[in-house]
């Protein structure tokens, strides 16, 4: 596999910034995933929004952010990860990151900044096709960053 850049998506409660799930794309485009459970420190809110999952679920199936950290740091240390939401997903990865008072070894650029020659509001609709083409969902991480490859792969054959 040539020259795959790596894309990372993070899906976030209704409040937005609470890490639910985590994905990113592999050199070899094979897609990591996983849930994660809530930090402690995380649920302080009376009403904290977890998506469709139960807190007893994230507990029990997801791994500890620290380790999210971890697999991240051992897949993309120093690393620009391409994502279809800079902010959420920045919101969402310092939410990790600060729970452990550490500073994020990764950064973020809108995917679409791979594609000069597209504007991004071509691009978006291009993701958005493709999200129907393929019968995926844009809230699941790892749905995103498939789609994200996939059209990748594409723009890439067109040149």
């Amino acid at each position: 596999m040539a020259d795959l850049p790596a894309f990372i998506a993070v899906e976030t409660g209704e409040d937005g910034g609470l890490p639910l799930a985590i994905a990113w794309s592999l050199d070899d485009g094979r897609i990591k995933h996983t849930l994660i459970q809530p930090d402690d420190s995380w649920l302080d809110a009376e009403m904290v929004s977890l998506g469709d999952y139960s807190l007893e679920e994230l507990a029990s199936i997801g791994i500890s952010p620290l380790e999210v950290i971890r697999e991240l740091e051992t897949d993309h240390f120093n690393a620009t990860l391409y994502t279809a939401g800079v902010f959420d997903d920045e919101a969402a990865l310092s939410r990790l990151f600060d729970t452990y008072g550490l500073d994020p070894f990764v950064e973020l650029a809108p995917a679409e900044s791979l594609y000069p020659d597209l504007g991004p509001s071509d691009w978006a609709r291009a993701r958005n096709e493709l999200f129907g083409e393929l019968g995926l969902e844009p809230m699941r991480p790892e749905q995103e960053v498939e789609v994200m490859l996939h059209l990748h792969r594409r723009m890439r054959d067109e040149d």
